[in-house]
């Protein structure tokens, strides 16, 4: 899988988490260039930073916390998030991001 790629009712999205940062927000690529970077100030404990995530993520590409949800990699610093909308506005978004 790519960066992301469009389904049916949104995207998916590969994220490299970096949980317990002094600076969150998304760094744009990972060094491999298959995931995009997301820097949470929570740590991986309970789930929080996998919430922070879908925080960020859904705050940078305008939609609400809701339809960010984790689909792969609950554990992993590679994620898998399904987020839920119109794919050719997130692929927007997400090109514009990383321009």
């Amino acid at each position: 899988m790519s960066l992301w790629r469009a389904t049916p009712d949104g995207i998916e999205l590969r994220v490299r988490v970096q949980p317990k940062s002094r600076r969150p927000g998304l760094g744009g690529l990972a060094p491999d260039g298959a995931a995009l970077r997301v820097a949470v100030t929570e740590a991986p404990e309970d789930g929080r930073a996998n919430r922070a995530v879908c925080a960020a993520v859904a705050q940078a590409l305008h939609v609400a916390p809701s339809a960010v949800t984790l689909a792969q990699g609950a554990t992993a610093r590679i994620k898998t998030l399904r987020i839920a909308g119109d794919p050719a506005r997130l692929s927007d978004h997400l090109q514009r991001l990383l321009a």
